[in-house]
């Protein structure tokens, strides 16, 4: 079932004026706002019927019966005894603060990204990459580093992928891409205009493209042919990808899983094939 509270949290940096106090009143008052109708909570939240039915499509419900219905199960299942550490990292803050602190928003953004993921969506993904010849993969920065993790893992599967580290490159590897490969870009923002830059030239070949974005639409969703979505807590400032980094690494986990388990077998010999041991490992002292 779809999580309500963190797509509405997800979602509320992109929202237009009438939209963002709409937001907040469910944000803030979930279990009243499962018990008024769509013209209760229009008049509530001095909006109309049809902005709050069109944030709902937005999200990714069906209408407004099925965005209550979802958060009316999601109320249910809160626990009152969950503890929100809304504050960033303050000068005053002992060590303790910290490791408490950068600990609660990674979970927190594992936890939210667990919710933001479209299974069915998910599976077009795992057949879209397994149907690929070739699978090339995209970032910059700290998102990098997640398509290098990406690469690394399908490695071991010896399925054909590509990763560069510097943009020319990456922009080389696009304009070589056929319809018969596939791409992932990753991007929190979905802004990035180097990725937005790789996304048309990756759409003028056909390439299909699965995009690792935050929750929402933005530049690369909308050139995208299927959307996963990651959640971030992020401290202290953006530049920082904390925890944006770690949900990235986690869809990478869900992909790489979802994708060896539809050939189980088969994949679990090949990544014992290519194991590594310690005793293959020799330095002048001996064995490692």
């Amino acid at each position: 079932m779809k999580n309500v509270l963190v797509r509405l949290k997800e979602y509320s940096s992109q929202a237009n004026g009438a939209e963002k106090f709409l937001i907040r009143f469910i944000l803030e008052h979930p279990e009243d706002a499962v018990k008024l109708s769509v013209h209760a909570l229009a008049a509530q939240t001095y909006t109309s019927a049809s902005t709050i039915i069109r944030l709902c499509r937005k999200l990714g419900f069906e209408g407004y019966k099925d965005m209550i219905a979802c958060l009316n199960y999601e109320n249910a299942l809160r626990s009152s005894q969950g503890r929100d550490i809304s504050t960033e990292i303050d000068q005053r803050d002992s060590l303790k603060d910290v490791v408490d602190k950068v600990t609660y928003r990674s979970i927190q953004a594992l936890e939210d990204t667990r919710k933001l993921v479209d299974i069915d969506e998910l599976e077009n993904c795992v057949k879209i990459l397994g149907e690929a010849n070739t699978i090339g993969l995209f970032g910059i920065g700290s998102s990098l580093l997640a398509a290098r993790d990406m690469y690394l893992k399908f490695l071991r599967l010896n399925k054909s992928c590509i990763c560069n580290d510097d943009l020319h490159s990456q922009i080389v590897c696009a304009a070589n891409l056929k319809f018969s490969d596939a791409a992932v870009i990753f991007s929190y923002s979905g802004l990035t205009k180097e990725m937005v830059e790789l996304a048309d030239i990756l759409n003028q070949k056909e390439v299909p493209l699965i995009t690792v974005t935050r929750f929402g639409e933005n530049l690369l969703t909308s050139r995208a042919d299927h959307r996963l979505y990651v959640s971030a807590k992020e401290l202290l400032v953006r530049t920082a990808a904390t925890a944006s980094r770690i949900s990235q690494l986690n869809i990478i986990d869900i992909l790489f899983t979802a994708y060896v388990k539809n050939d189980y077998d088969n994949y679990l010999k090949q990544l014992k094939s290519n194991i590594i041991g310690k005793e293959q490992v020799t330095n002048k002292g001996g064995t490692l």
